[in-house]
């Protein structure tokens, strides 16, 4: 049996209208954010703002050193919602004077005695009401770190720079008119369906438009016209009118509702647009930065021959030296690293710097390092993809990678009502196992991250004995390698061995080579599935830490300050007493959404007065 022409279209319609849908939800699913979303950045740190899903968030105990024995991993702890519990009111009982009889006689009045509680029922009221009101405050704190939990679980660091930056209303005429709004909204369905309103109803829906069409031209008193006074009253009087109509409450309340869940989803939606513009500017290099940079490396190939001499580059290759290694896309940020190790160090002149940069930066850098002097001490600039491909060209990728920092949640399972801590813990990336074979004449160097401030000097780290160990690096506990087992695979580990951190690591370049850390690096990382800078970057948590598992030397805690990108409360007495600042977070001192305080540590030691900054207006 042939089928029949309506038959035979009814199959191009039903294509035809799938997809039609299909241009339409592709579209919403980019606005509402559930398709991958990603962008191209000049990022110099693209710093991945991870806290691995499947990672347990424990609190360090109070024994043992601010450390937590391992505990079993099955997934995300989940955390339990905390009830506000009774409010623990106090009924009051009144006395009454009935007369049984139901005769009606005339009282005599009375003066009233004036009686006193007894003792017994004073404390009794006074310790009940300073339950109920522990209850209430145990109830707003716990909704309050629920809703912090919540918040830096989606957002990160965000979360804390929203706060610090979080402007209060002032506007009170804007605010009158938002709730008039909210209110008309709410009655105008009910007032709408009833017989004989509709002046009413006009009436009510005209304010309402011109609410909306002053409120989305004015979003602060200064801007509303001179004529709002008389739009409010008018509105005023329209809502008195609407409320002394006969309507179904439940019919308001249910728009109330609505208008809620609204505002809600439209804050919620504007708290992500706002998180992603954030980290858009926490990720990418500021157009000043990137100006200056592009002028240095004009610069360099308009300039004459800029070889350093004979004496520098013998330095180079000398151990007896006190070499620093530098892994950088920023001049700046390098610049401050270097100026202030060699104005915190007794003898400067010893000092070598080997700056690790990607062919981008490399020449302008070159150049700025060639025209500026750093107290006699040595720097070379190396560009690390040409080295790679010269000496290791069989190893890929040849990209260069800045230390990868890591997004930490700690909390505590046994005392979930008090704060979440977040921590940022930064690690060595694929680009630092690959020093020992980059500097094969020296025996030990000291790692530096781009993101540090010296503040004394450091000669005493090489006179370190670290035994067999191969890094130095200030340890954290707050994250052992038992608790994160089911990021580390099937490789045999410690479960007690603590995390630690880069920023600054003492490296003993022989017993590196000795234990064959890179090529265990190597092997462990055959066993990433996917092989692409993602995947690449991501597995810089586990296997920084098994590569060297049992090769960590402690450094005292007290070297090193860390938090100052992320952390607003930070002693400043402290910052200025400690060795080395570490701005490990999203807000770096060079970007405008640094922390105002911790900068100026940063900017004591930035060179001023360079035609280059004053051309591109560079002034972090």
């Amino acid at each position: 049996m042939k089928p029949t022409p309506s038959q035979r279209r009814r199959g191009p319609r039903v294509a035809l209208l799938a997809l039609v849908l299909c241009s339409l939800l592709v579209p919403l699913a980019f606005i509402f954010d559930r398709a991958p979303s990603g962008y191209v950045t000049t990022d110099e740190r693209r710093r991945q703002e991870v806290f691995v899903p499947p990672f347990v968030h424990v609190e360090p105990s109070k024994g043992g050193g601010g450390a937590v024995d391992p505990v079993p991993v099955h997934g995300v702890i989940q955390e339990k919602k905390i009830s506000n519990g009774s409010t623990g009111v106090l009924q009051r009982h009144e006395q009454t004077g009935r007369n049984s009889s139901g005769v009606s006689v005339k009282p005599k009045v009375l003066p009233l005695p004036r009686t006193e509680p007894p003792k017994a029922v004073n404390e009794s009221t006074q310790r009940t009401s300073e339950v109920s009101n522990a209850r209430k405050r145990r109830g707003a704190k716990a909704d309050e770190v629920e809703n912090s939990k919540a918040c830096q679980l989606e957002f990160g660091s965000y979360c804390i720079w929203s706060t610090e930056h979080k402007v209060i209303m002032k506007d009170s005429v804007v605010k009158r008119l938002k709730d008039q709004l909210f209110v008309a909204r709410s009655y105008y369905p009910s007032i709408a369906k009833l017989q004989g309103q509709e002046l009413l109803t006009q009436e009510m829906k005209q304010n309402i438009q011109d609410h909306e069409r002053v409120l989305s031209a004015s979003a602060v008193d200064a801007d509303l016209p001179s004529f709002i006074n008389k739009k409010i009253e008018q509105m005023e009087h329209t809502i008195a009118r609407a409320k002394s109509c006969t309507v179904e409450c439940h019919n308001v309340v249910r728009k109330l509702w609505q208008i809620l869940d609204m505002t809600d989803d439209e804050a919620h939606f504007h708290m992500k647009q706002s998180a992603f513009l954030y980290n858009l500017g926490a990720q990418t290099l500021p157009k000043t930065h990137h100006c200056f940079s592009m002028r240095l490396t004009l610069e360099y190939f308009k300039s004459p021959s800029l070889d350093s001499d004979v004496s520098l580059a013998r330095k180079f290759k000398t151990p007896n030296h006190r070499h620093y290694v530098i892994i950088s896309k920023n001049v700046l940020a390098a610049s401050v690293v270097i100026n202030s190790t060699v104005i915190s160090s007794k003898e400067p002149g010893n000092n070598v710097f080997h700056i690790l940069t990607d062919v981008q930066n490399f020449y302008g850098m070159k150049y700025w390092f060639a025209r500026n002097s750093y107290k006699k001490a040595a720097i070379h600039v190396v560009n690390y993809e040409e080295m790679i491909l010269e000496k290791l060209p069989k190893f890929n990728p040849r990209e260069l990678y800045l230390s990868e920092e890591f997004r930490v949640l700690i909390r505590s399972t046994e005392r979930p009502t008090e704060q979440t801590r977040m921590e940022y813990l930064s690690l060595f990336s694929h680009s630092h196992f690959f020093i020992p074979e980059i500097f094969k004449d020296l025996k030990k160097v000291v790692i530096l991250d781009d993101d540090v401030v010296i503040q004394r000097d450091l000669s005493f780290l090489w006179n370190l004995d670290m035994g067999d160990k191969v890094n130095g690096a200030v340890e954290f506990c707050g994250v052992r390698l038992g608790q994160v087992r089911n990021l580390l695979g099937k490789t045999k580990y410690d479960p007690k061995s603590c995390a630690w951190m880069s920023g600054v690591n003492v490296i003993n370049l022989d017993k590196w080579r000795k234990h064959k850390v890179t090529e265990n690096y190597l092997m462990l990382l055959k066993q990433v599935k996917n092989n692409d800078e993602v995947s690449l970057r991501e597995a810089a948590f586990s296997l920084s830490l098994l590569s060297f598992q049992h090769l960590i030397y402690p450094l005292d805690k007290k070297l090193t300050l860390s938090g100052l990108g992320y952390d607003y409360g930070i002693d400043p007495e402290v910052a200025r007493s400690s060795a080395l600042l570490h701005y490990n977070g999203n807000m770096k001192p060079w970007l405008e959404l640094g922390i105002p305080d911790y900068k100026k540590y940063w900017r004591r030691f930035l060179t001023r007065e360079d035609r280059f900054m004053d051309e591109c207006n560079v002034n972090p």
